[in-house]
């Protein structure tokens, strides 16, 4: 039992890996935003990337714009090789597999839209033009990622769309059959 700061400051002393858990915050923080700052103090991060359902943290990933703010500065951080990404992909109420290839998708989407990112928008972060930066933030969210998407998905050979639960529902009829 513990605190963000006593933790935070027991991986700063140490030189530990500090864990931040997306579904352990209050409702209104981001772990996204704490990304760059914990990365000035710690040699490296592990985001527990999970859904806060605030009764139980631990749902599966969603493709919302906490996952994008996350998968965004994940990238802009300039730092994503000292950044570890697990996913929870608990929820009794549906297939283990398909939770587990929801979450997966939806953080390889995000990250893929952030690598996506137009180069002026960090340009104009770094030159600190914040009113060019958000507008072109909106500007960029009209474009479409869906047909980059659909190439990843199929030059690494796994379903486009949704096809993919066909497979995840052959694999449960399978499965229930041999447990029979």
């Amino acid at each position: 039992m513990g605190s963000h700061e006593f933790y935070l400051g027991y991986a700063i002393t140490r030189r530990k890996v500090l864990c931040l858990d997306a579904g352990h915050f209050h409702p209104t923080e981001s772990i996204a935003d704490k990304i760059s700052s914990a990365l000035l103090y710690v040699p490296e991060i592990l985001l527990h990337v999970s859904r806060g359902v605030r009764w139980d943290s631990d749902h599966v990933v969603t493709f919302n714009d906490d996952l994008q703010s996350i998968a965004r500065e994940v990238i802009a951080s300039g730092h994503a090789n000292r950044i570890h990404l697990g996913l929870d992909y608990f929820d009794a109420s549906i297939n283990r597999i398909a939770a587990w290839v929801i979450g997966t998708r939806n953080l390889q989407r995000a990250l893929l839209v952030a690598l996506l990112e137009p180069p002026a928008i960090r340009d104009a972060e770094l030159s600190g033009d914040y009113t060019a930066r958000l507008a072109l933030q909106e500007e960029a969210k009209a474009l479409p990622f869906g047909a980059v998407w659909d190439y990843f998905c199929e030059s690494m050979e796994v379903p486009i769309g949704r096809s993919w639960l066909e497979e995840v529902a052959a694999r449960e009829r399978q499965t229930a059959s041999e447990r029979r």
